[in-house]
């Protein structure tokens, strides 16, 4: 970690560079500088040894004209200190602006995000008073790459990206972390049932991972029978982890059986780079009314000081916390008659966590957590170098002719195949085979996949898919994708249409 001159400002006093770690705070918009300032103030007393160079993202540079919502001032501030704590970010309404979030996890390479998601029960009352629950979700890939494309007037995709080396990554990370924890079983939980190679990548290189760990037990669960026991069994969990997507969606169902999606913070992990957050947003209406509840931004700071390797002061300021939470001392978002005893703004409750410095919850007992492991060179390529070889292709068509009759386009397209190793195999329509014989009951849009096959044992080049794709141009008919169809030593690396 680099570490700048000392400087005073009002995120702390001066200290000795050589005593602390300085992280790069950014404090949001919204109710992010009231909730910065309480949170920074109780780091501060409990003797963190962390320092603060306060950077500006979010709406005021959004605003300025910085499509990101990140200036290049911040970004070298995020590059030389390498840990950012940041709060909740604004994002102006209408086109053109970025989401500062994903940005930042995407340009940083922060491959993993950790959300602790355990009950506060007697304080917020839960159906689930044991659940503590740590989710581990892929943080770059799947769906939320971003691809997308409107292809024809009435069907849009988004591609679905998952890589080895992401996978072997993310899984480590998981099965490090539970070892550092105290944790002894993951559940790893994916659609490969479904989705055999992306989600069976997964799966798949988890399980090779597991094989390292005889110490943790290691399960699957397919996505949407795991939410539900999630829902209904939380104690049955320990670590979760999920490619992207679903860990964002596990995230918040967790959290919310917590009791409060608004008081998680999250960590997000690279490789010699961190972020840490609270998960809830920037709420402009209730921003300078000191009524905020700081709790998410405080449980994320616990986290990076777990991260930079002082667990013992991330376990202090939790147990003030918890103390703070038990004697009924309450931000309204909390507050209930009777069951509270004192509600409390923002400033407030940040100092009451400060009196309670050293003290231990007496109902909300939990194990202290250990250390966040930092990963450095971790992205390891795949060694994989099997054989490749080009055995067909998938031509995506546009296609709203003769009434979208199935056996007109197959007729068509048939006849185009003379002199080169394909002949047309499967016509299907949002992946349902529509031809040959096909459902009259399949409703068809304007989008088509035409698979092309050569023969068993036929390899095809590039040269000859060429020549498929100017027979179809010349034909008349709208190609606007294709996708090659190749196998990986002897083995499909495509998944087979219905009946093929």
């Amino acid at each position: 970690m680099s570490s700048a001159a000392p400087k005073n400002d009002e995120y702390g006093a001066a200290r000795p560079a050589t005593e602390a770690t300085t992280v790069a705070l950014a404090e949001g918009d919204g109710i992010g500088p009231e909730i910065t300032r309480a949170v920074v103030k109780i780091l501060e007393a409990a003797g963190a040894a962390v320092k603060f160079d306060p950077i500006t993202v979010g709406e005021a540079c959004y605003l300025d004209g910085v499509s990101s919502g990140i200036p290049e001032s911040a970004w070298d501030a995020i590059r030389t200190h390498r840990v950012l704590l940041k709060g909740p970010i604004t994002t102006p309404q209408g086109g053109g602006y970025k989401s500062l979030n994903v940005t930042l996890r995407k340009s940083l390479g922060l491959f993993a995000n950790i959300r602790p998601c355990r009950s506060l029960d007697p304080v917020v009352p839960s159906r689930h008073p044991d659940m503590d629950v740590l989710i581990v979700r892929e943080n770059e890939e799947d769906t939320y790459a971003g691809i997308e494309h409107r292809q024809t007037r009435e069907v849009t995709q988004c591609l679905k990206l998952i890589s080895r080396p992401a996978c072997e990554r993310i899984s480590r990370y998981a099965f490090e972390l539970a070892r550092s924890q105290g944790r002894r079983k993951i559940t790893c939980m994916s659609k490969d049932n479904i989705m055999k190679l992306t989600d069976g990548l997964f799966h798949r290189v988890f399980k090779e991972v597991a094989a390292e760990y005889p110490d943790i037990e290691a399960e699957h669960c397919i996505i949407d029978i795991g939410t539900a026991l999630l829902a209904d069994q939380p104690d049955r969990f320990d670590v979760i982890l999920a490619p992207n997507l679903y860990g964002d969606i596990l995230s918040d169902v967790a959290a919310q059986i917590t009791g409060s999606v608004g008081l998680g913070g999250s960590a997000n992990i690279g490789e010699g780079c961190a972020m840490f957050e609270a998960v809830h947003g920037s709420a402009p209406d209730i921003a300078g009314k000191d009524i905020a509840n700081p709790s998410g931004m405080l449980l994320a700071a616990c986290e990076m000081l777990r991260y930079l390797g002082d667990a013992d002061t991330a376990a202090t300021i939790q147990d003030a916390w918890m103390v703070t939470l038990e004697e009924g001392v309450h931000t309204g978002d909390l507050y209930k008659e009777g069951h509270s005893r004192e509600r409390v703004g923002t400033q407030a409750f940040g100092d009451r966590i400060i009196e309670n410095l050293g003290r231990k919850p007496e109902k909300m007992v939990v194990p202290p957590a250990g250390e966040l492991p930092n990963f450095e060179n971790a992205w390891t390529p795949t060694a994989d170098r099997s054989e490749k070889a080009l055995v067909g292709v998938d031509v995506f068509l546009d296609y709203d002719e003769s009434g979208r009759d199935p056996k007109a386009l197959g007729d068509r397209l048939a006849g185009l195949t003379e002199g080169t190793p394909f002949e047309l195999r499967l016509i299907t329509n949002r992946g349902v085979k529509v031809w040959p014989e096909g459902l009259p009951e399949t409703f068809c849009t304007d989008h088509w996949r035409c698979r092309f096959r050569a023969d068993e044992g036929v390899t095809a080049s590039n040269a000859d898919v060429i020549t498929l794709l100017g027979r179809i141009n010349e034909a008349g008919l709208d190609f606007i994708k294709t996708e090659q169809l190749y196998t990986f030593d002897g083995q499909l690396g495509f998944s087979l249409g219905q009946g093929e």
